[in-house]
């Protein structure tokens, strides 16, 4: 059965990808920590990280996308306007023009999953989300590695050969790195 990806509105789903595996009271990044403002990620402590996760599946628009493996959950992705993430004022990933577009940054992969296409399908999925909600465009901020391998615990960012075989081009380099490869924008255009 090929992988299904869709918006995140399971709570369920996203403390099986996201949460603590063992003590509930861990403070997990629930991926939070480029969704929210620094101050507000660090006073989130504990279960009430997964509470402000639960409250996020409620919203009108999801989170990101989830990707099922036969009903089960494999992959997140995390996309959502650009406006509303610390993206928008970054000294680091610099804004490429004032379009309102959407942002992808954060993948996950359950062990036992990878190298089977769910980044691939999850990206998809998140292209095809931004675009059901009228964006006009989707960036990602991934790592250059050209190659390289790169540190699955700094890999939740993406690579660029990632994006491009997704649509994505270059739109520009950042000051930012993540596992000591340089971070770029990839941009896929929805719209035009």
């Amino acid at each position: 059965m090929p992988l299904v990806v869709g918006p995140a509105t399971s709570f369920d789903d996203l403390a099986t990808l996201l949460g603590p595996k063992r003590d509930p009271d861990a403070s997990v990044c629930w991926c939070l920590s480029h969704r929210l403002p620094a101050a507000t990620h660090r006073a989130l402590t504990g279960r009430a990280r997964g509470e402000y996760v639960r409250e996020l599946t409620t919203r009108a628009v999801a989170p990101g996308v989830v990707a099922h493996d036969d009903g089960e959950p494999v992959g997140w992705a995390a996309v959502a306007p650009r406006s509303e993430l610390p993206f928008a004022r970054s000294r680091t990933i610099p804004h490429v023009d004032d379009l309102p577009v959407w942002s992808v940054w954060c993948f996950r992969v359950r062990a036992g999953h990878r190298g089977r296409g769910v980044a691939r399908a999850l990206l998809a999925g998140a292209v095809a989300y931004a675009r059901e909600q009228g964006a006009p465009a989707v960036e990602g901020y991934p790592v250059d590695n050209r190659g390289a391998r790169v540190d699955l615990t700094m890999a939740y960012v993406g690579t660029r050969a990632l994006f491009e075989a997704g649509g994505f081009t270059f739109a520009a380099a950042t000051t930012g790195v993540s596992g000591g490869f340089p971070r770029v924008v990839m941009r896929r255009a929805l719209t035009g």
